[in-house]
C-alpha cells in the first residue's frame, strides 16, 4: 500500500466485529470469544493491499477511565477513517446505545456502511427495523462471517467506496524495503527521520504526511530502495488508564502493518515505559520485523549505557531476537546501521528451510526434550514443513498436539533459531493432529 486508505469497523459489544475482520483477512488476528468485550484494543488488518481495516474495541458505558478509553478509540476511528463499517446483530432490535453510535457516525460526514452481520441466524431481523439509523438502504449489507455470507460483496463494496479499483499500487512503486520508525512522541522519531533521509544516497522522493497518513521519504542504500515512515501522527498520551496508556494508535497500527521491519525507538533518559512494551507487542503480533533503537545516547554517560541496556535485556525478554541498535541523530553515531540491520531483516524474514533440515531439528529436540502428556496420553509431532515466509511460518503435524505446553513450543521454536537464528524477526507455529493411522 502506497497511501492506507482507513475503514473503521465500529459497533456495541458482540456484534461480530473481530470475526468480521478476520474473515475479511482470511486469517486470525483478532482476539475472538463469546463473552461480551473480548476486543480491547484496536485491531489492524491489511486487506487484499488495498486498505487497511480497522477493528475498534466494543462500545460501552464509560464507568471507569478503562471503559472510556475505549469510547476514545471509536472516536479516533471516527476521526481517522475513510470509510465507517456500523456493525450490528442482525438478530437484535437496534437500541438507544446503536442510535448514539450512528449519530455520530454520521456527523463525522464520512461515508458510512451498515453491516448487518450474523445474518445466517434464524432472528435475524428485516432491513426495515435498521432504518431508524438513518443509514440509506443502498448503504446496508448483510453478512455472516461465521458462514463468510456475504463478506465478498462488502469487500466490493468498500472497494467501489473507496475508488480502489483501478489504483492498483505499480511494481515499480514499491520499495524494497519499508521501514517504519514507531516510538512515544519526543522519544526522537522526527529527528531520527531527518537524519536518516541526510544519510541517503540519493533522495528518490518525499513529502509530508496528512492527519491520516504517515511522513515518508524514499532513498537508495546500496543499490535497495528504502521507504521510511515516520509515525508522527502517533498523539501524546494525556491521562493514564489502568492496565494502558491512553494513545492513538491507529496510524501507528497502520505504520506496522505497511511496513517489513519496524525500529521500535526507545528514549534513553527514559527508557522503562509500559507504551514502548506494548508497541513492541503489537509489532510481533503483525508479524513484522523488529529493531530496538535505543536514542539520544550522546545525552547519557558512557558507564550509563551498559546499564540500560541490561535493563532493556530485562524489559524485552519477550524478545530475543530483537537486535538493539545505540543511536544518536545528533551526532550520526549508527545512523545508518539501522539500514544495515533492516536489510539483514527482510532476508532473515525470506528465509526457506528445507524441510528434511527442519525434520533433522524436530527429531533432535523430541529425543532431548519428549514433550509431556496427560495420564496415558502424550503428544506425538511427527514432522514439521515451512509454509510462508514474511514471517518464517512453521507447521508441525502429529498426534494429540492439542496437549503441548507452551514450553515446548517455545523450547522448539529454540531448537529452530540455535541453527537459524532469524535475527530481527518473530517466527510463527501452528501445531495440526491428524487422524491417528
Amino acid at each position: 500500500m502506497n497511501k492506507s486508505k482507513i475503514v473503521a469497523l465500529i459497533g456495541q459489544t458482540n456484534a461480530g466485529k473481530s470475526s468480521l475482520l478476520n474473515r475479511l483477512a482470511h486469517k486470525n488476528i483478532a482476539i475472538v470469544a463469546r463473552e461480551e468485550g473480548t476486543t480491547r484494543d484496536n485491531v489492524a488488518a491489511n486487506i487484499d493491499d488495498k486498505f487497511l481495516l480497522i477493528d475498534t474495541a466494543g462500545l460501552k458505558n464509560p464507568e471507569d477511565d478503562f471503559e472510556a478509553s475505549i469510547q476514545d478509540q471509536i472516536n479516533d476511528a471516527i476521526e481517522v477513517a475513510d470509510l465507517i463499517l456500523l456493525t450490528l446483530d442482525s438478530s437484535k432490535y437496534p437500541d438507544q446505545k446503536d442510535k448514539n453510535i450512528a449519530k455520530a457516525a454520521l456527523k463525522s460526514k464520512k461515508p458510512v456502511m451498515l453491516v448487518l452481520n450474523k445474518s445466517d441466524l434464524k432472528e435475524s431481523l428485516d432491513d426495515v427495523e435498521f432504518l431508524k439509523l438513518g443509514i440509506k438502504s443502498y448503504d446496508t449489507y448483510r453478512t455472516s462471517a461465521t458462514t463468510g455470507r456475504g463478506t465478498n460483496e462488502l469487500k466490493a463494496a468498500i472497494i467501489k467506496q473507496l475508488d480502489l479499483k483501478n489504483t492498483p499500487v505499480k511494481a515499480a512503486e514499491k520499495a524494497d524495503i519499508k521501514l517504519a520508525l514507531i516510538g512515544r512522541p519526543n522519544v526522537g522519531k522526527s529527528s531520527l527521520f531527518n537524519s536518516l533521509a541526510k544519510k541517503q544516497q540519493a533522495v528518490v522522493s518525499s513529502r509530508q504526511g496528512t492527519t491520516r497518513d504517515v511522513n515518508r521519504v524514499n532513498i537508495k542504500f546500496k543499490g535497495q530502495s528504502i521507504e521510511i515512515l515516520d509515525t508522527a501522527g502517533l498523539r501524546k498520551p494525556g491521562k493514564r488508564e489502568v492496565g494502558i496508556e491512553k494513545f492513538s494508535a491507529i496510524r501507528t497500527l497502520a505504520a506496522i502493518e505497511e511496513a517489513d521491519v519496524c525500529a521500535l525507538l526507545v528514549d534513553s533518559t527514559e527508557y522503562h515505559s509500559k507504551l514502548d512494551q506494548s508497541l513492541a507487542g503489537q509489532i510481533i503480533e503483525a508479524g513484522k520485523g523488529i529493531i530496538i533503537v535505543l536514542t539520544k545516547t550522546d545525552l547519557v554517560d558512557a558507564d550509563e549505557i551498559d546499564h540500560i541496556m541490561d535493563e532493556l535485556e530485562r524489559d524485552y525478554n519477550f524478545l530475543p531476537f530483537a537486535p538493539l541498535l545505540l543511536t544518536s541523530s545528533e551526532t550520526g553515531a549508527n545512523v545508518t546501521k539501522l539500514f544495515e540491520l533492516a536489510s539483514d531483516i527482510v532476508a532473515n524474514r525470506n528465509l526457506e528451510i528445507k524441510t528434511s533440515e527442519l525434520n533433522k531439528i524436530l527429531t533432535e529436540a523430541i529425543i532431548e526434550h519428549a514433550p509431556a502428556g496427560l495420564k496415558n496420553t502424550r503428544p506425538k509431532p511427527k514432522y514439521i514443513v515451512q509454509t510462508d515466509t514474511c514471517p518464517p511460518w512453521f507447521v508441525v503435524h502429529g498426534h494429540d498436539l492439542e496437549l503441548l505446553h507452551w514450553s515446548w513450543k517455545r523450547f522448539l521454536e529454540r531448537k529452530i533459531r540455535e541453527k537459524y537464528p532469524f535475527v530481527g524477526t518473530p517466527i510463527m507455529f501452528s501445531y495440526r493432529s491428524d487422524k491417528k493411522d
